[in-house]
């Protein structure tokens, strides 16, 4: 195996872009402003991004998941015509804030002001120059292979927690096929929905149901399902290869900000700069690699306190002027009060990023070279993954957009040491060469899945293992065959199904982000799929489906018409099991 001259290794970027679905269901404060400020603020940067590397001849080289249920909202035309009026409302508030700022005197804030103004301008000007298509602006990059797309569960479902094998093969299949829909191939990675992985064996249902548990039964491996679909590749926490880990992104995510140390007597059992097959009981037929979050590089960029994020010349994100929304204040120390905080200097923060990613550059060079040092003669190069929410970029951290685009250049120079480097292009070169058996687990609190599971959402999963067992019983009857409507009506209640089992619900009620909302959008679509399964048993009762049942049909599919290529057959475990046997 051959280096690349002058080079120890690599760095590989993953940036995990999902919101659960929200086109019809509330705008502000909760709903599909979030969407809007997902693309002013992280998805259309990190486009200009590309472009301006492009320009110097630099590719990010980037794993970008693009989440099934994402790239549906992005092309639905609601989005794309809300998202515009969302963009000059923020062009107009900031045009207000300008004049509010130089009647008073405050000429820096003013300024900041015409910076806000100019930055919602550029948004407004690239979404329209994209034919309001952010989708097809990922999709240039991908085919120039700047950037490699993955996908994700359709609906970002909990695979360690759903209730039968075919209900995760439905989210896989369907991830697939809308991938291959948009861009034209099959995805090569995955990005498993909070990192949730399960190995084969006895399972249970971890809740009663019906007042009385069901005796344990056997599942397949997440990676067997994974490998059913052609997927090669998927990511880990890092606890999962080692047991005594250093934090989990989740604890950053819900506030808490624990210091990442390296603990003595750690030993991992695989290290965390090299892919390897993830073992199963069908090694011949499931060939299916992971890649480990480095746990050293992680905390700079996930931490508000100990990492970057929380520099106090950033732009702060939780203090905002009313009621435009836009904010104007630096960080100033991230365990300030609001009212302390100082004006905000957004050439001094452009230019600290510049140095965090110089920083971010030579700290990944360290690591690499240590682990090159560790390596085996002749093993393959290590690479150093580093997995976000993409979210993180531009969104929470204001200048994660520019911080990107100068690691790129840092890697890019000559005595870097480094490379960056996509997931599929590394496997191409240097396939793993052995298996290691991953325990269960998450990248959620603790590395289990409480923050799915608990007192407060155990009555959600009650709901929603009886709804997959009664979605399998419909289409393995196969009634909802015999008329166009009965056919319309099985695939709208896969869809209420798939929508049901978003793990964002139990995420926004476990951590109070938005628990009212998530409750709701919860209830609303178990209410919704009652109806159609009321409807499709009458149906297979009577073969008719009354006047009714269908104006409920045509109201719910306008609301939640995702997936349009669904077929309920994927929801078929007998058919599955015959055809894998």
């Amino acid at each position: 195996m051959k280096k690349k001259a002058g080079k120890s290794g690599y760095i590989t970027f993953t940036l995990h872009s999902h919101l659960p679905y929200v086109v019809h269901h509330g705008t502000w404060p909760h709903g599909l402003d979030w969407l809007h400020e997902a693309a002013a603020e992280t998805y259309l940067p990190l486009l200009r991004v590309l472009g301006e590397l492009e320009q110097e001849g630099i590719a990010l080289k980037a794993n970008l998941n693009l989440s099934p249920i994402l790239l549906e909202q992005l092309s639905h035309p609601t989005f794309q015509e809300e998202v515009g009026k969302y963009l000059q409302q923020k062009i107009g508030a900031a045009r207000e804030d300008a004049l509010y700022f130089k009647q008073r005197g405050e000429q820096h804030l003013a300024e900041v002001a015409e910076f806000w103004m100019q930055f919602f301008e550029w948004a407004q000007s690239d979404f329209e120059e994209l034919g309001r298509d952010i989708v097809r602006g990922f999709r240039k990059y991908y085919e120039s292979g700047a950037i490699e797309i993955i996908t994700c569960g359709a609906t970002h479902g909990y695979f360690a927690l759903l209730g039968t094998d075919a209900s995760i093969r439905a989210q896989v299949r369907m991830g697939v096929e809308t991938h291959r829909r948009f861009f034209g191939r099959n995805p090569r990675g995955i990005w498993l929905p909070e990192c949730a992985y399960r190995p084969a064996g006895e399972w249970r249902y971890p809740v009663s149901l019906n007042g009385a548990g069901r005796p344990p039964f056997a599942r397949a491996g997440v990676e067997q399902i994974l490998a059913e679909n052609g997927i090669e590749y998927f990511f880990v926490d890092t606890h999962l290869v080692e047991t005594h880990t250093t934090f989990t992104p989740y604890e950053l995510l819900a506030g808490g900000v624990p210091v990442a140390t390296e603990r003595n007597g750690g030993h991992p059992r695989a290290s965390f700069y090299h892919p390897y097959f993830a073992d199963t009981p069908h090694r011949r037929q499931a060939h299916v690699a992971f890649f480990t979050r480095d746990p050293r590089t992680g905390v700079q960029v996930w931490s508000g306190e100990h990492g970057y994020p929380g520099d106090g010349v950033y732009l702060d994100f939780h203090k905002k002027r009313w009621p435009g929304g836009h904010r104007y204040w630096q960080v100033t120390h991230p365990k300030i009060d609001l009212g302390a905080k100082t004006a905000y200097f957004p050439e001094a923060a452009r230019a600290k990023a510049a140095v965090h990613a110089a920083h971010f550059a030579n700290l990944a060079g360290e690591v690499i070279q240590r682990a090159a040092a560790q390596g085996k003669k002749n093993e393959a190069p290590p690479i150093l993954t580093a997995p976000f929410d993409a979210e993180l970029f531009g969104h929470w951290w204001f200048e994660g957009p520019e911080f990107l685009k100068q690691v790129a250049r840092e890697c890019a120079k000559q005595d870097s040491g480094i490379s960056l480097i996509s997931c599929g292009e590394y496997l191409d070169q240097f396939p793993p060469k052995a298996f290691v058996a991953l325990p269960e687990g998450s990248w959620g609190r603790n590395g289990t899945h409480e923050v799915w599971l608990n007192p407060e959402t155990e009555w959600t999963w009650k709901h929603i293992y009886p709804a997959e067992l009664a979605v399998q019983q419909v289409v393995e009857s196969g009634a909802w065959r015999a008329t166009p409507t009965a056919t319309r009506l099985a695939k709208q209640l896969c869809r209420e199904l798939l929508l049901l089992e978003s793990s964002d619900w139990q995420f926004l009620i476990t951590t109070l982000h938005a628990r009212d909302y998530a409750e709701k959008r919860f209830q609303t679509h178990l209410d919704q799929f009652r109806t159609l399964l009321d409807a499709m048993r009458r149906f297979q009762a009577t073969g008719e489906i009354s006047g009714e049942s269908q104006h409920n049909l045509r109201t719910i599919e306008e609301r939640d018409s995702v997936f349009p290529t669904l077929q309920p057959e994927m929801w078929a475990e007998k058919q599955l099991q015959a055809a894998s046997s």
